[in-house]
């Protein structure tokens, strides 16, 4: 996948270090360099390949600065309920379990919580059975969000 540019606070500045983008912030709306951090895709996680060393200022990071980072997307991980539709190489929906068992460990997983929901996942490896306390059949997943093309 082809790297991205774009600004992060310097304390985060790291190579190799990883992050999600969430959701661009109502404070940067008046900020004249705004489009460099806002060109990465919402609920995507990154990883640092290159820091650059140009600082600029900033109202949001503690710094009070940020740099300019290459990133490149990762692979995301799911919990999914195992099928015959979930295949390495297929694509799928994400759909949230709607679980209700507040101590599950993997909970935000399950209920897909800052992944989206209803989005094309292509599978790239399917790993190890989670134990699910209301018993269904979950697998961890790996895999990438696909682009709707219209």
């Amino acid at each position: 996948m082809a790297g991205k540019i774009t600004l992060i606070g310097l304390d985060q500045a790291v190579v190799g270090g990883t992050f999600r983008y969430v959701t661009p912030l109502q404070t940067c709306s008046e900020c004249k360099i705004k489009n460099v951090c806002f060109n990465l895709e919402q609920g995507k996680t990154y990883r640092i390949k290159e820091v650059r060393m140009k600082e600029q200022p900033c109202n949001v990071f503690n710094t009070g600065k940020v740099t300019a980072v290459s990133v490149e997307e990762l692979p995301e991980e799911f919990i999914m309920e195992y099928d015959r539709r979930v295949q390495e190489g297929s694509v799928t929906a994400t759909r949230s379990m709607k679980c209700d068992y507040i101590t599950c460990q993997y909970i935000e997983k399950c209920n897909l919580i800052h992944h989206r929901n209803d989005g094309k996942v292509k599978i790239s490896s399917i790993g190890q059975k989670v134990e699910c306390p209301k018993g269904y059949n979950m697998r961890k997943i790996s895999g990438s969000y696909i682009s709707e093309k219209k």
